[in-house]
C-alpha cells in the first residue's frame, strides 16, 4: 500500500556528512510519524530519529547534536542530515513510515535500507 524509496547512503570518512532521504508513495489517507532506524552488524535495529506529523522530533542519545531529522509533508518525504559522522554510525539505515490507509486502517512500512559506512 505504501512504497518507500531511500537514497543518500554511502562511504564517508569520520567527521564527514551524509544526507539520507526517503520518499513515500502509494494509496494512503495521511502520514503520521516518520523515522530512521539503523542496524549495525551483529546488533539489533535501533531508532536513530523520529518526527511526528506535527514536527516534534526525538533522537537517540548517541546522535543528538549531530543528526537532524526533517520532513516535507507536501512531498511525503523524510530526511536525515548526518554530520560529524563516527565509525560507530556505520550500519544499514531504514526509513520507517506510519500511515493511515483509511479512517480506520493504519500501516507501518519499512524502506529497503541504505548502507552507511564511516571509515576511521
Amino acid at each position: 500500500q505504501v512504497q518507500l524509496v531511500e537514497s543518500g547512503g554511502g562511504l564517508v570518512q569520520a567527521g564527514g556528512s551524509l544526507r539520507l532521504s526517503c520518499a513515500a508513495s502509494g494509496r494512503f489517507f495521511s502520514i503520521d510519524a516518520m523515522g530512521w532506524y539503523r542496524q549495525a552488524p551483529g546488533k539489533e535495529r535501533e531508532l536513530v530519529a523520529g518526527i511526528s506529523s506535527g514536527g516534534t522530533t526525538n533522537y537517540a542519545d548517541s546522535v543528538k547534536g549531530r543528526f537532524t531529522i526533517s520532513r516535507d509533508n507536501a512531498k511525503n518525504t523524510v530526511h536525515l542530515q548526518m554530520n560529524s559522522l563516527k565509525p560507530e554510525d556505520t550500519g544499514v539505515y531504514y526509513c520507517n513510515v506510519n500511515s493511515r490507509l483509511t479512517t480506520w486502517t493504519r500501516s507501518q512500512d519499512w524502506g529497503q535500507g541504505t548502507q552507511v559506512t564511516v571509515s576511521s
